[in-house]
């Protein structure tokens, strides 16, 4: 990837690298989005006795490691393999992924307006990545019409072309949870009372499907599961705080 990310990596940050050179005790890489050089010590590689690095690791192979040590005024890294769990391995791949997707699009932009690579970066790319951190976050922003290029002072010809492709070509990922809601109400004004609830907790834009009664489905779709996490405790939280005033017996079941 050309994208370089500015300074150097935080501790405890996860970045993707490529086994350069393989030694004895120490393997050395390159830290792909900051373009700089890390090592991994032995003891780092993985859990227990290693007799042989070859067997974890191989020149040109891409790893997701953890910044342990940043010396900045060597602009050196120590990097550590084996505190890298798979979940977050996962993640990190994907993400590393959607980044190249995001600069294919940059690419195909910039071959669109006859200008290099390079070039986009310095005009618009650059500008993106100083703001959030990555392409893609900006990427997502600009598909859900949160945010204009023009407003990043990005010049108006590329911004028209670069607008495009990006609607045309990212999708917002999207998680779901749902959740059982059982409603009951013996009051008189009980059939009433539920529709209130249903009302109420649609106002969230969460879909309901009646299973029959007294049960209904919750699904709430988000672009990750932390936020659809956030949403479902805030509609729990304030279904069960509505229902008491009006005599509705409400619970919440995990699917």
């Amino acid at each position: 990837m050309l994208y370089k990310k500015q300074g150097l990596p935080e501790v405890g940050e996860l970045v993707m690298c490529t086994v350069k050179k393989i030694l004895p005790h120490s393997i050395f890489v390159d830290i792909e989005e900051y373009k700089i050089e890390g090592m991994i010590h032995i003891s780092e590689i993985a859990p227990g006795r290693i007799r042989n690095l070859r067997d974890h690791v191989r020149e040109g192979k891409q790893i997701v490691c953890k910044a342990l040590n940043i010396y900045r005024e060597k602009g050196h890294v120590d990097l550590s393999l084996r505190r890298v769990n798979q979940s977050q391995r996962i993640k990190k791949v994907a993400e590393y992924k959607q980044e190249q997707k995001a600069e294919k699009i940059l690419e195909s932009a910039a071959k669109e307006l006859k200008i290099s690579l390079d070039e986009m970066y310095k005009q618009a790319g650059n500008i993106m990545i100083e703001k959030y951190g990555a392409l893609t976050p900006c990427f997502y922003e600009v598909v859900k019409d949160q945010i204009k290029l023009k407003d990043l002072k990005i010049p108006a010809k590329i911004e028209k072309i670069l607008t495009e492709k990006i609607k045309e070509k990212i999708q917002i990922p999207s998680v779901s949870v749902s959740s059982i809601v059982k409603l009951q109400s013996f009051s008189g004004e009980g059939i009433e009372d539920i529709k209130k609830t249903l009302k109420h907790i649609s106002a969230y834009q969460a879909s309901l499907t009646y299973l029959g009664a007294p049960n209904y489905k919750l699904t709430i779709n988000a672009p990750d599961y932390k936020e659809a996490e956030s949403v479902l405790k805030k509609i729990t939280d304030s279904t069960t705080k509505f229902t008491k005033d009006i005599s509705v017996k409400v619970e919440f079941k995990r699917k």
